[in-house]
Formats: C-alpha cells, sequence, structure tokens
C-alpha cells in the first residue's frame, strides 16, 4: 500500500450565523496517496467545497489535523500557511478565474513571479505546460478569444506551472459542454499517469467521478458508502 501523501484525522468544520450553529464538517477521516485521483460527491451542502478550502489552506479547521507529506497545516498561520499554500497546492474551479487583460502566457506566469527564477526560466516553464495542455498556439490570446475548454486549460497550466505536491478541482467540467468536459478530464487523468499529480476533485457529474481511481461520498459533513 503506498504512504499516504495527505492525512486528514477528525476534521470538524462549524460556522456561526449569529446564535446559529452550523457543522459542515463533523470528525472526518481520510488518506490519500501520491497519485490517486479521487473525486468527491455529495449533495449540495454536504460539505465538498469546505473540505476543498481546508486542504488547500484556504481555511482553517474548527478542530482535527491536517497533514500533507509530513507537515501538518493545521499548526500553520498567517504568512507560513499562505507561503506553504504557493509551494504545495494547485487550484482549479468550475469559473476558470483568469484576468481577461493578460494572455494566456501571463495568467500562467502568475503563480512564478514571486519565485526565485529568472525570466528566461519562468518562460520556458510556462511554454512548457501551455504545450502540455495543448495551447501552444494560444498563448498571445487573451481570454475572451479562447473557448471555455481552452481557458480551461490555461487555468490547468496555471494550476500546475509551479509543480505542486497536490491538485484540488472545484467542479472543473462544471461549466463545459460534455465534448469539452471529456478533454478537460482526459486532460487531468494524464497529469495523474504521467506527470504522478495527485488530484481531488469535486464534482456533480458521474461521468466526470467515473474517471477518477475512486469516489467519496460526503452527505452531511460525514463519508457515507
Amino acid at each position: 500500500m503506498a504512504e499516504s501523501l495527505i492525512v486528514v484525522r477528525g476534521l470538524a468544520k462549524t460556522y456561526y450565523r449569529g446564535s446559529e450553529e452550523l457543522q459542515v464538517l463533523q470528525g472526518i477521516d481520510l488518506d490519500v496517496a501520491k497519485g490517486d485521483f479521487l473525486a468527491l460527491m455529495g449533495p449540495s451542502g454536504s460539505g465538498k467545497t469546505t473540505l476543498l478550502n481546508l486542504l488547500g489552506g484556504l481555511d482553517v479547521p474548527t478542530r482535527g489535523s491536517i497533514t500533507v507529506a509530513g507537515d501538518e497545516i493545521t499548526r500553520l498561520s498567517g504568512g507560513k500557511l499562505t507561503r506553504w499554500r504557493s509551494r504545495h497546492v494547485g487550484f482549479i474551479f468550475q469559473m476558470y478565474n483568469l484576468i481577461p487583460v493578460l494572455s494566456a502566457f501571463r495568467n500562467v506566469e502568475l503563480p512564478l513571479l514571486l519565485a526565485p527564477l529568472s525570466k528566461a526560466e519562468r518562460k520556458r516553464q510556462v511554454e512548457t505546460v501551455l504545450r502540455l495542455v495543448g495551447l501552444a498556439d494560444r498563448m498571445g490570446h487573451k481570454p475572451a478569444e479562447l473557448s471555455g475548454g481552452q481557458q480551461q486549460r490555461v487555468a490547468i497550466a496555471r494550476a500546475i506551472v509551479a509543480d505542486p505536491t497536490f491538485l484540488l478541482c472545484d467542479e472543473p467540467t462544471g461549466d463545459l459542454d460534455r465534448k469539452n468536459a471529456d478533454d478537460i478530464l482526459e486532460l487531468l487523468e494524464k497529469l495523474v499517469s504521467e506527470m504522478g499529480k495527485t488530484i481531488l476533485m469535486v464534482t456533480h457529474d458521474p461521468r466526470a467521478a467515473e474517471r477518477s481511481h475512486a469516489t467519496l461520498y460526503l452527505d452531511k459533513g460525514v463519508f457515507v458508502r
């Protein structure tokens, strides 16, 4: 059995609206091996996106621990957590979150601007990932000049350009037609099989979940069979 890259123990998240207590996650455990491609499914409000946000260091749990490659990120805060996130996590969202005035190249380059890289090194890394996602001929195009599928490919290139430890995908095909959705899923499979990436993907699409190695179901903040 492969050693776990991500270890989650007793993870809980509670939000408060005035005096109302909303328990979104209720003490879940999870082990993710390096190279896993996991799908997270469940009804709206079941805690899927909250779990992704906690794994990516975008939010902190009410209790419990998250350990990634031996680092317990739930002990980090402020600048340390921000630095950890920039080194280890690539995010892919349903809406592509590209900057409209920047070309595909410049959008993908953004995560590297704070890295200790020369301009030539940044250029090489950006061109490499844009070729990988099939957009070598679209590097100078702005988002409005690209299709939805191409914009998501730019977003994926941006997510992997800094070689993160793992990728978190929140409905990555939710805004795409079937053909483009299948193309994006094939690309994610390629990142796992050829680059050894570890991916956790929230989806409502059973056909997307079928592409993963395993599907986990969340309901009312707990994993169910």
